[in-house]
């Protein structure tokens, strides 16, 4: 997978009998956008595949400078950001850490991701900095940071930026 990373952004979707949470996370990390444990129906394979093809279009049209979901619009050439038309002020790494979830939006990002992305470092004990940001800009983008809609946690993962708003 990580070999397949360097030259596409096909998503990934990992079929495995294995689902402990250190096999989970060593397969995201590993370049995986999903996976499936045995057993699994057709059906739940072919929605994860539609998802993963609707996060792959969203990867695509990220990649212009502005980014839309919802109410929120990130300007990347401008390095602005906007709630329902009124612009929000962040701190550079508030931005950066939202820029970083923009670039992989739709899809989970785990904390050490954004560790390396975000803050340059690749320290397990310095997931608390992911966390304490993460707060910061739920507070100044949803409107109730106790039930966010664009920046979710997915439990065992990390975050999402959700783009199915």
């Amino acid at each position: 997978m990580r070999e397949l990373r360097s030259w596409s952004a096909a998503p990934i979707i990992v079929l495995t009998a294995q689902g402990q949470e250190q096999d989970k996370i060593s397969l995201l990390d590993a370049g995986a956008d999903d996976y499936l444990t045995k057993p699994f129906s057709v059906g739940e394979l072919l929605a994860r595949i539609r998802v993963a093809l609707r996060r792959n279009q969203a990867q695509l049209l990220s990649d212009e400078s502005v980014f839309y979901v919802g109410q929120l619009r990130v300007d990347r050439a401008r390095h602005q950001v906007f709630v329902a038309g009124t612009e929000i002020r962040l701190s550079p790494l508030e931005y950066k850490l939202l820029a970083t979830l923009v670039r992989h939006a739709g899809n989970g990002v785990i904390q050490r991701q954004l560790l390396r992305e975000v803050w340059e470092i690749d320290d397990p004990e310095s997931v608390h900095y992911v966390r304490v940001y993460m707060q910061h800009l739920r507070r100044k983008i949803e409107a109730n940071p106790a039930r966010p809609i664009y920046l979710t946690t997915e439990p065992g993962v990390g975050y999402r930026l959700r783009i199915d708003i």
